[in-house]
């Protein structure tokens, strides 16, 4: 099958209001330029050199997410085109996002990376982390900084009701800190959850925005 018959297919099965951010990390160029062709404009990267070169090579309307863990001596390569940061887990890193938007004159946009599954391997604040992290308040003095929402990636299992729980928790987190911190903010509106193998489930429970690498572009 090719590329955009996959994406016809995934269509099919995302509601209107979900977004969808096709993972084009380790794929070539000519792979994004197919899911291109066949409509797709928000793309997701997690190394900052793949995500550089890329963007030399593709068309200008693009807009690219960062969904990788982001090291702060590497914000300034991305700062002056990244769309929306997934990945931001920690106070230092919001400064340097703050710091490299600044310099280039615009407004990043962020999500708070929350670490929701059993795996140690994976990143994130965990939510008594990130509620501190918000109710410390330094993010209200970045205002070159736009937290837009949530971000969690549920446990690696084949037992649907751990990944729903998972996700049930990101959602329960996402309300919280809309009630408490950005009650008068439409910005903070994304519950980034959701990928190839869980995504049906993670929009069952709320997500506004999927993350889709395989079922887009087929196995590495």
């Amino acid at each position: 099958m090719s590329v955009r018959s996959h994406i016809d297919d995934l269509r099919k099965t995302v509601p209107d209001g979900v977004g969808l951010v096709a993972v084009s990390k380790f794929h070539p160029v000519e792979a994004i330029v197919e899911a291109y062709d066949a409509g797709l404009r928000v793309f997701g990267e997690s190394r900052v050199q793949e995500l550089v070169g890329k963007k030399e090579q593709l068309p200008d309307d693009i807009e690219w997410h960062f969904i990788g863990n982001l090291q702060r001596n590497k914000v300034r390569q991305i700062a002056p085109f990244v769309s929306l940061i997934h990945s931001l887990d920690n106070e230092r890193l919001l400064l340097e996002i703050e710091k490299q938007a600044a310099l280039n004159d615009r407004i990043i946009r962020c999500l708070l990376q929350i670490h929701i599954a059993e795996e140690e391997t994976k990143a994130g604040f965990s939510p008594a982390e990130c509620d501190a992290f918000l109710a410390d308040n330094k993010w209200t003095d970045c205002p070159h900084v736009q937290i837009a929402g949530v971000m969690g990636m549920a446990t690696f299992t084949d037992d649907e009701e751990q990944v729903r729980k998972e996700f049930r928790q990101l959602k329960t987190l996402f309300d919280r800190f809309k009630t408490v911190y950005f009650s008068d903010d439409e910005a903070f509106k994304e519950i980034s959850m959701g990928m190839t193998g869980d995504y049906r489930i993670a929009i069952e429970e709320g997500s506004t925005l999927i993350r889709i690498g395989t079922l887009i572009f087929g196995g590495r």
